[in-house]
């Protein structure tokens, strides 16, 4: 039997206020949650807020103090007369040693459990370390770069196809100029494992010159030249140094005279070029000949 339609329309009126009373209810209970909720992470937000806030304070003021301690090192050790390689590789080290305190100390304040702290330290370097074996290569080849000492900061290497001036000794690198001024970035690791020549490491050099002349010219008046050129040179060390010129060896189209004199190491290229040039005009007026190669081509023409 069917019902009257005014009963059924007021069934379905009742279920709908209802399921609408559920989802107010449903709606109070979720806001009352999530205030709760609200009220116990604000203030821990607002303490973590303001932890973040010192910490970076405490990170500014850090990193004037590390400033201030790198500046009052350096400062003893150059009065101290030490070396400049050692001051770069020791303020590098210092600057890393420094920062890295910082960190665990910030890192501390904020809440970090020491023992998490460090086991995630740990697992980080070994991380970093089998990540960087050559730049831990480079770390170790500086110290023996240091204790070892084949260069300093301001000697003249050569080492492979690369030579100039050593301008500084880093953690895990060493720099240097060219002559034409070009920076050359060698790792350490590298360079303590490969052979240098120190061009500049005592006081005083041997410049040796090869002169070649004709086999007609007098080898008697070539040598009394030579040495009077390297006695009237200023820069050619006289006094305990030997100035030596012989034949060296009887080339193909010349003969070869060896010029050996003894120079400073500030003075080498300058003397070198000087005598050079002060060799051709002498030998110009003297009628020495300098022999040079030749190619006669000859060209045939059919009949």
């Amino acid at each position: 039997m069917n019902m009257p339609a005014f009963l059924t329309a007021g069934t379905n009126a009742a279920e709908g206020i209802t399921e609408a009373a559920d989802k107010v209810a449903e709606a109070v209970k979720e806001v009352s949650r999530f205030w709760k909720w609200w009220e116990g992470f604000y203030p821990s937000a607002i303490n973590f807020l303001i932890k973040l806030v010192i910490a970076y304070v405490i990170y500014i003021i850090g990193k004037r103090i590390i400033r201030s301690v790198l500046g009052i090192t350096k400062r003893a050790m150059e009065k101290a007369n030490g070396e400049a390689g050692v001051v770069t590789f020791v303020q590098s080290l210092l600057k890393t040693l420094l920062y890295c305190m910082l960190i665990i100390l910030i890192a501390t304040y904020i809440g970090i459990p020491g023992s998490t702290f460090v086991a995630l330290v740990g697992s980080v370097g070994v991380t970093i370390g089998l990540a960087l074996q050559g730049s831990l290569s480079n770390f170790a080849g500086g110290v023996l770069i240091l204790l070892v000492k084949p260069f300093r900061v301001g000697d003249y290497i050569i080492t492979g196809t690369f030579e100039g001036t050593v301008t500084e000794i880093d953690i895990f690198y060493t720099k240097m100029l060219t002559i034409d001024n070009r920076l050359v970035v060698l790792p350490n690791g590298a360079l303590s494992n490969s052979n240098i020549t120190n061009v500049t490491n005592e006081v005083v050099r041997r410049l040796d010159l090869v002169i070649p002349i004709g086999y007609n010219d007098d080898i008697r008046t070539v040598k009394s030249l030579l040495t009077d050129l390297a006695m009237k040179n200023d820069m050619v060390l006289k006094e305990d140094h030997k100035i030596d010129v012989f034949v060296g060896n009887f080339g193909d189209d010349a003969v070869e005279i060896s010029l050996r004199v003894w120079v400073s190491k500030d003075n080498f290229f300058v003397c070198r070029a000087e005598l050079l040039e002060a060799i051709k005009y002498c030998f110009d007026e003297n009628g020495i000949t300098i022999p040079f190669h030749q190619l006669d081509v000859m060209v045939k023409k059919e009949a």
